[in-house]
């Protein structure tokens, strides 16, 4: 019998994170509630902290967590946001 791991034991190349702001004045945040319960509790209040620092923000929600998100989600991300938050909470 042969054994599948369900592990992805592939090697990969470390990708470098992303360049983090100086500063989140003027920044255009995204906030993605992912549908999880209390999650956009969390988000409330990242909001507010984003807020205090200059930044605005704009919210979407997935329709369930278990599935990724939409490409019209992605989209408008990419289109009108500077940083995203994603919402994971239980």
């Amino acid at each position: 019998m042969d054994y599948v791991s369900p592990f992805d034991e592939r090697r990969r190349v470390v990708a470098p994170l992303a360049p983090r702001p100086a500063r989140l004045d003027g920044a255009r945040v995204a906030l993605l509630d992912i549908s999880k319960r209390r999650g956009d509790e969390f988000l409330d209040r990242i909001e507010e902290l984003l807020h205090t620092r200059g930044a605005q923000t704009f919210r979407l929600v997935k329709e369930i967590f278990s599935k990724p998100a939409g490409p019209e989600i992605v989209r408008r991300i990419a289109d009108r946001g500077d940083l995203a938050v994603e919402g994971l909470a239980d």
